[in-house]
């Protein structure tokens, strides 16, 4: 297929210019967030905050975003406590943690941000939406749900359950990440660093395994091996096997070296758009997501953008994505991969194929949303980048979901604990007493997703607002430099950027354990009582607590949680509109 000319780029624009944001009600969970965020894209805000935020002005304005911490959890520890974060994150430790970050909050932001212009591109296309409520026990649950479908699913995990995993430490002392995706890399890496080959062997499955069970209980001699060998000799075991290692970053490091950018970007291009019909009442009902994307990352952008209501069909290659028979299952079908997927259609391509392109480019002319996080320079090699096709279809918003954006000269993999790794974020996530260690929970994949979604409403909102097609960014990068915010500018003032000692650490009992509060947390001990007991006891003194999910089945049983066809457990959606 011959290359098209590039379409004119227009002038940047924002989809919320010539709209602004008004503040009121007491605070929520991420109000100055949802605030930066909408200025970025172009709102005038005034400034204060308020759980309740109203986008109003133009010829579409007039909706209204509601955050709230939810029925049981009042900030950000107690939901991390009561939806399972502090459970996974725990894992390695064999013993829940609670993430030094406010991930809640962060995620509740983004949630806001997302319905906020959803429900204005509702408004656009006719739709009467006023109202978008968020809560961060909802978000909680999202963050967790392929850990939840895994603890319902009908058989046992694949992998074993039990503390350990990366990070590995030099005989200098540098703390680094290794990453490979190749059981044959893996092996000449530590081959190569003389580790034994039966501990090799037994590694690589535990390792393999750590994105999905957020633990990776492999043999401790392969810690030995990496401590007994310099920084230079792990370095050239990387070079000459194929893997990718990376020294842990600290928050000052990524500080110095930030470049200001927004977590997106959106670059709109001339098109000849014509509107959409909703179909139903949904905000994206009518539209259709071409959704070419791998693990987590992309297919959770999607798999929001179809619970909004877009239709969403994924391009898998010939046999079908293998990650469907990902144990452990739900009638046959991975129900990890079910949760991220469902309801989805599916259409097999073959993109190394010539002819399977350009059917490829066809089914792109009828969508609206291409969205894809293949390696950098796949898509223009294969010709179906942006411009390719535009060809198509000038109106498309292309979206790419990236690990690095081309932000960074020399990144490792950009894979979510190379990039944690990388940005300092191993340093955020664990408060001033513990040793930096990313967190084997998938923070930046599913932040990153959740991203994704949220520059792709912005760019579908922009094409709805000026009848230009848009070219959308986001990143792994732009998801930790988000989370991670708070922490940066605190490393810029010189102060520490990291949480006292014991920061969100709970408090075991007789029978289980307890989350305080932030702002109530002290060094109480209530290991003596049963967990009932315990709370009533620091209730009594005006101390806000809750029980720490410490099995993430009880969830199934107890909270909102339903069932899809597959007998799968699917977390609510994360907003309600009116």
């Amino acid at each position: 297929m011959a290359t098209p000319a590039t379409p004119a780029v227009a002038r940047t624009a924002g989809p919320l210019d010539g709209l602004r944001l008004e503040s009121s009600g007491p605070p929520g969970p991420a109000d100055g967030f949802v605030a930066e965020h909408l200025r970025l894209l172009g709102a005038e805000t005034d400034g204060a905050s308020g759980g309740r935020l109203s986008v109003t002005g133009g010829d579409i304005g007039g909706v209204t975003a509601h955050t709230m911490w939810g029925e049981t959890a009042t900030d950000e520890a107690t939901v991390q406590a009561a939806t399972g974060i502090m459970a996974v994150h725990g894992r390695r430790d064999g013993t829940p943690r609670g993430l030094a970050v406010d991930y809640a909050a962060t995620a509740t932001g983004v949630l806001a941000v997302q319905g906020l212009l959803a429900g204005l591109l509702a408004r656009a296309r006719g739709l009467n939406v006023t109202q978008v409520e968020v809560s961060a026990e909802r978000a909680g649950l999202l963050a967790v749900s392929q850990y939840l479908a895994a603890a319902g699913a009908e058989e046992g995990e694949a992998a074993e359950l039990a503390p350990g995993g990366p990070p590995f430490t030099s005989a200098e002392g540098t703390v680094f990440e290794l990453e490979t995706l190749d059981p044959g890399v893996w092996a000449s890496f530590w081959r190569a660093l003389d580790a034994p080959e039966e501990s090799i062997r037994r590694g690589w499955r535990p390792f393999q395994f750590r994105y999905a069970t957020a633990c990776a209980p492999f043999p401790q001699t392969l810690h030995e091996a990496a401590r007994a060998s310099s920084w230079e000799r792990i370095r050239y075991a990387a070079e000459v096997s194929g893997a990718d290692v990376c020294p842990l970053r600290s928050l000052a490091e990524r500080a110095a070296e930030y470049d200001g950018a927004a977590p997106w970007e959106l670059t709109p291009h001339d098109a000849a758009y014509t509107p959409r019909r909703p179909t139903d009442g949904l905000p994206l009902a009518g539209f259709t997501v071409l959704e070419a994307g791998r693990r987590i990352q992309a297919p959770l952008a999607a798999h929001l953008l179809g619970l909004l209501g877009a239709e969403v069909i994924r391009i898998e290659p010939p046999g079908g994505d293998p990650l469907r028979g990902m144990p452990p299952a739900s009638s046959g079908v991975s129900a990890r991969w079910l949760a991220l997927n469902r309801g989805k259609k599916a259409v097999e391509v073959d993109i190394k194929s010539a002819t399977d392109r350009e059917r490829l480019c066809e089914m792109a002319a009828d969508a609206d949303v291409f969205l894809h996080n293949w390696a950098p320079g796949t898509a223009a090699r294969l010709g179906l980048d942006r411009e390719h096709l535009a060809a198509a279809n000038s109106a498309l918003v292309y979206a790419y979901t990236s690990g690095w954006a081309d932000r960074l000269s020399e990144a490792p993999m950009g894979t979510d604990f190379m990039v944690q790794a990388r940005t300092g974020v191993g340093e955020a996530v664990r408060p001033a007493d513990e040793a930096p260690a990313p967190s084997l929970r998938t923070l930046l994949d599913v932040l990153g997703g959740l991203l994704g979604a949220e520059a792709i409403l912005a760019g579908l909102l922009l094409r709805e607002r000026t009848g230009r097609g848009v070219r959308v960014d986001s990143s792994l990068l732009g998801a930790a430099d988000v989370l991670t915010a708070p922490h940066r500018v605190r490393a810029v003032q010189g102060l520490d950027p990291r949480r006292p000692a014991g920061f969100r650490r709970p408090l075991r009992t007789a029978d289980g354990w307890v989350a305080l509060a932030d702002l109530s947390a002290a060094p109480y001990d209530v290991s003596g009582l049963p967990t009932g007991q315990a709370l009533e006891w620091l209730r009594d003194r005006g101390l806000a607590a809750v029980p720490v999910v410490t099995d993430l089945a009880d969830l199934l049983s107890s909270g909102p949680i339903s069932r899809d066809a597959y007998g799968a457990p699917g977390v609510p959606d994360p907003w309600s509109f009116a």
